[in-house]
């Protein structure tokens, strides 16, 4: 059975057709243009992102030039938006994962912050969806339904209102015990229960769409992060895998029980299938391509095929310490009002040490968030798969690694979520199918720690002291 696999992304959507072992027969991509016109705002187009997505997939389908048999949708997951549910039209632009208006909604419910983890595994933060969601009842519109972008496009693909257990797993208001709307949450948010979406699993079928061309049944479902972690194979408690996009987002299984971080980190649903559910930890650098990005506008760097350069022209950092944190800090700190800051400048500064200090502060914060994640395991994460644009960066991968003290796996390809989707879309189609499987993934490269121990958790003593003063420098602490 053939899969159209689609990953709807910030900065574009990818279409692969995926056949029955997994060989990738097409690939098609359609960028899309996310604005950030100030205050924290950050706005998707809707009527792009579904666009996106039809032409995205024909092209995938055309050029594999076979059968396809059923499809899979991944999603941005906390991207939300307003739209009449009887004509589909949006009623408003899509906030963005990245947006940060929210906290004027999450700064009012401080108080029900333990509360709210309890219940959803999850810290008060504008980064999730349920926040933007009230958000929007409050400053955009009371009329039609508020989801998140994927129960749009479900809907506008099929006619379905529903979303996948992971990516409800993301909103603050779903029980994360029992899997379903906790009316005790959207009640905290404003919310009626009554008019969220049905939650799935992740392997279920949606309906059809002739909006590639065949009539073809939707039949996985699932947010980005979670189907890259089964699409690189991490089944096992304790198995872990980090993403760096737009942003960097490190997930680790932990197994059939919800277990609750201690240290700062999100507890989610990583998939749900017939017959069995696994749950995650999580945390995430909302800048990594972002930062690259940023470096670029600023003129210290031409594009990212001269990271490596750039960053190895000098033998260190020499003394500058970058906290990427130009969106806020996610995981462990939640801090969305935290600003990035660049330390220790002087006449000897170069663009190549910004440079190379700011892969140094990308690499650092996925440390931290692994160190947390060991904490709540009870045992140190023993190696990490990772995917995404930034791993074309050796220098990167190998500082990343350094900082960790463990092996550094680069995933054979670069479409870790799409892939994943795919693998779920196939179990969807396959009622027959008991059990999760996936290939074991093959490593385009494998980075072995090569700085000392004392050295490596020195440098990370010095930038979580550095993320503190950003944090405090910056009025969120």
């Amino acid at each position: 059975m053939n899969i159209l696999a689609i990953d709807q992304g910030t900065s574009a959507t990818k279409a692969l057709v995926v056949g029955e072992d997994g060989a990738v027969l097409s690939i098609a991509e359609c960028p899309v243009h996310p604005s950030a016109p100030g205050d924290g705002a950050v706005e998707q187009d809707p009527a792009e992102l579904l666009a996106s997505v039809i032409a995205a997939g024909r092209a995938a389908i055309s050029q594999a030039g076979v059968v396809v048999h059923g499809i899979g949708l991944a999603n941005q997951g906390e991207t939300v938006l307003a739209w009449d549910p009887d004509t589909g039209r949006p009623l408003t632009t899509a906030i963005s994962w990245q947006d940060r208006r929210a906290v004027s909604v999450t700064d009012g419910m401080a108080d029900q912050g333990d509360r709210l983890r309890e219940i959803t595994g999850l810290p008060l933060d504008p980064y999730f969806s349920a926040p933007k969601l009230a958000w929007l009842r409050r400053h955009r519109t009371t009329d039609g339904v508020v989801t998140t972008s994927d129960t749009w496009m479900l809907h506008a693909l099929t006619g379905a209102f529903v979303t996948d257990v992971t990516t409800a797993s993301r909103s603050l208001v779903l029980d994360l015990d029992s899997r379903s709307w906790s009316g005790e949450a959207t009640d905290l948010f404003g919310l009626a229960a009554s008019d969220l979406p049905e939650v799935i699993g992740c392997a279920t079928p949606v309906g059809t769409t002739a909006a590639f061309g065949p009539s073809l049944p939707v039949t996985g479902l699932a947010v980005d992060q979670q189907a890259a972690l089964v699409g690189e194979g991490c089944l096992t408690p304790g198995q872990a895998k980090c993403t760096y996009g737009t942003g960097a987002f490190l997930l680790v299984t932990t197994g059939g029980i919800a277990r609750r971080s201690g240290n700062g980190l999100s507890a989610s649903v990583a998939w749900e299938v017939p017959g069995s559910v696994s749950y995650c930890l999580d945390g995430q650098s909302y800048t990594a391509g972002a930062a690259v990005s940023w470096l670029v506008a600023m003129g210290l760097l031409r594009d990212l095929a001269d990271l490596d350069d750039v960053a190895t022209s000098v033998p260190d950092a020499a003394g500058v310490t970058v906290v990427p944190a130009l969106a806020g800090l996610g995981a462990p700190y939640w801090r969305p009002s935290a600003t990035g800051t660049l330390e220790g400048l002087g006449l000897h500064t170069s663009p190549a040490h910004v440079v190379r200090a700011t892969l140094e502060g990308l690499a650092a914060q996925v440390a931290v968030l692994a160190d947390a994640a060991a904490d709540d395991l009870g045992g140190p994460v023993l190696e990490l798969r990772v995917d995404g644009g930034l791993t074309q960066s050796a220098f990167l991968m190998q500082y990343q690694a350094d900082l960790l003290q463990v092996p550094v796996e680069v995933f054979a390809s670069p479409h870790a979520t799409a892939l994943g989707v795919a693998v779920l879309a196939r179990m969807g189609l396959d009622g027959e199918v008991a059990a999760l499987e996936v290939p074991q993934p093959t490593a385009a490269a494998r980075y072995e720690p090569r700085m000392g121990a004392d050295e490596a958790a020195g440098r990370l003593d010095r930038f979580r002291a550095a993320a503190d003063r950003a944090i405090a420098a910056s009025g969120a602490g």
